[in-house]
């Protein structure tokens, strides 16, 4: 795992030494993401520069050092994530002919990209997110693994196009636009992140996953697409069950023995969920390979997980540590993780994915996940929530005033939904709305059975969010994390499965259920999921949140302010908000740190 970042002049007026010392000021902020080693490349053009920051985990000698070249010193790539095929890969390219210095990844995939142009994404099975210059051509290319699980973000202004895997680079660059609109923070507080391919500053952007995007002498060009997550839309199951199962066993299996591969300790995170504990039970029973296991929970709290990762992680053997948490710990550590976390996330969990990643990394280098799971399987209970809510209205012949994208972008996954959004602002701003319709628009508009129109929805708008939360709260400790279920092969046959193979008898995630039931309790695994919530204590969390923006705002020194009326915030912070709950003011609370450690200027 390391960081990447890069810099290129478009028409190229610009002074080569000043673009490189750009380039080494972004990749200088990101050395924690890569503390083994560093390198800066520029074109013989001098127009083109590329950085980067090694975490190394294959190949750690200098064979590894990156930037790095391609066998006939045509190319030059830097590379952030993991490429699981490369040992397949490479035998193909050795096949053709070509030879190799090293065992990396950075090597296969510069080789590949050389022989087959941008067709060679196609090929691999991996996160990752990289910056390609190909010296004859003159031509950046950027591309991005198909789930997101590595970011990586670009601008464009003054002629230049910069790129790197943290926002905050970008922002060190002289003459970056730093515009932050009542939109885009009104965009934040719906989603818990910016969606798609926005960001909080207004001219500065994601690649989406599954993106690439081309640089030339003169002209960006738009991204495209190059990998597609599509439900089918069969509603009845195309095989017998157990053939079902089978098959995502070997797909499963094949995903591990791939991210199992690394010169460095691998662990695995594991919770009192299916996920996680289905992963590390193909490890140990299938694979046959010991690993340590880690978890955290919360002290004097029936409802945390980690008595249930605890039992697992005996059943299964596993060398377990476990991390008990006070609830109080989430507000105590908000100021530290939003000042850190490159661009602000809603999402509660960043304080236990932090906490987890520390204790990992105190023994492994590379954690195995159970992310994208929920998403690919069907296993959130809003999921279950809006198909049961779906019923009910089709029953009632309430069909033409009732609109399930409506029902499923709400409350729900929303963290401020509609009526919120009015209190906060008046109004929900122009481009969040437009936002929201247009989602709720696709899934009223779509014919495929409702659970997919969800899951595809969230593969494109939530799964970032968590993506976003694990990278960054795991990069902080220089932790790399892995998940088997966002493998390709694994993501298009979970796309293929029938609605009755992912929710059955009350509950999501069906099949993949039966897989874990091959290996541990069954009664283990139909218990309800519990998470990372702290419920008994979020009144005292959210009172502790408010206090801390209420002290703020008695200063003078609330940001948040700049974006919202203060009579309107007095509403929430006086406890008089409708549906106020501690997620609602943990948001704000991440967001006003975050303004407050990072430059921004206003723009209406």
């Amino acid at each position: 795992m390391c960081g990447i970042a890069g810099i290129m002049s478009i028409h190229g007026q610009h002074d080569p030494a000043w673009l490189k010392q750009q380039a080494n000021r972004m990749v200088e902020a990101m050395t924690y993401r890569g503390p083994d080693d560093r390198g800066l490349w520029e074109s013989d053009d001098g127009r083109c520069v590329l950085a980067h920051c090694r975490l190394s985990i294959l190949d750690v000698s200098p064979a590894g050092h990156q930037p790095m070249h391609d066998a006939q010193q045509r190319a030059c790539i830097v590379f952030n994530g993991e490429i699981y095929n490369h040992l397949e890969l490479g035998g193909r390219l050795k096949d053709a002919g070509i030879s190799f210095t090293g065992h990396s990844d950075t090597e296969v995939l510069v080789n590949g990209l050389v022989r087959e142009g941008a067709d060679f994404l196609t090929r691999l099975e991996g996160m990752f997110a990289l910056a390609y210059y190909d010296r004859e051509r003159r031509e950046l290319l950027l591309a991005r693994d198909p789930f997101g699980e590595k970011p990586l973000y670009y601008a464009e202004f003054d002629g230049l196009l910069v790129f790197a895997s943290e926002l905050a680079a970008l922002t060190l660059v002289p003459g970056f636009p730093a515009r932050i609109t009542v939109d885009t923070v009104a965009h934040y507080l719906a989603f818990q992140h910016p969606v798609g391919e926005r960001t909080l500053y207004q001219h500065a952007r994601k690649l989406l996953p599954g993106h690439l995007m081309r640089a030339v002498t003169g002209a960006v060009s738009q991204a495209e697409r190059y990998f597609h997550f599509i439900c089918a839309g069969d509603h009845m199951p195309s095989r017998p069950l157990e053939e079902q199962v089978d098959q995502l066993e070997d797909l499963l299996l094949r995903s591990l023995s791939r991210r199992l591969v690394a010169d460095v300790p691998v662990g695995a995170f594991l919770s009192g969920g299916v996920d996680s504990s289905t992963a590390v039970a193909l490890i140990t029973r299938r694979l046959q390979r010991p690993i340590r296991t880690f978890s955290i929970g919360f002290e004097q709290a029936p409802e945390s997980e980690h008595e249930e990762a605890r039992a697992f992680a005996d059943f299964l053997g596993t060398e377990h540590t476990e991390q008990l948490l006070r609830p109080e710990a989430f507000v105590e550590q908000v100021g530290d993780l939003a000042r850190r976390m490159d661009e602000p996330n809603a999402d509660t969990s960043c304080v236990p994915t932090y906490m987890v990643s520390q204790l990992a990394r105190q023994q492994v280098t590379v954690a195995i996940t159970g992310d994208g799971g929920d998403e690919l399987f069907g296993g959130y209970g809003r999921y279950l929530q809006t198909l049961v809510a779906a019923e009910g209205r089709e029953q009632q012949m309430q069909a033409r005033s009732w609109h399930l994208g409506r029902e499923y972008y709400s409350g729900r996954i929303l963290l401020y939904a509609d009526r919120q959004l009015e209190q906060l602002f008046g109004r929900i701003p122009s481009g969040t709305g437009d936002h929201l319709m247009a989602q709720r628009r696709r899934i009223d508009m779509d014919s495929r059975p409702y659970l997919n129109r969800f899951r595809e929805a969230d593969i494109a708008n939530y799964l970032p969010l968590v993506l976003a939360k694990v990278d960054r709260m795991s990069m902080l400790h220089s932790l790399e994390c892995r998940t088997p279920y966002l493998s390709t092969e694994v993501a298009q046959f979970a796309a293929g499965l029938a609605q009755s193979e992912l929710i059955a008898q009350g509950q999501g995630k069906f099949l993949l259920r039966q897989l874990a039931k091959r290996y541990l309790p069954a009664e283990w695994i139909d218990r309800p999921k519990k998470g990372f919530s702290i419920d008994p204590f979020n009144q005292q969390a959210k009172l502790s949140a408010i206090a801390q923006l209420r002290q703020q705002a008695s200063s003078g020194q609330l940001c948040l302010h700049q974006f919202i009326a203060p009579d309107r915030l007095r509403v929430l912070l006086d406890n008089q908000f409708e549906g106020l709950s501690f997620y609602h003011v943990w948001g704000l609370l991440v967001l006003e740190i975050w303004l407050q450690s990072h430059p921004y200027q206003i723009y209406s």
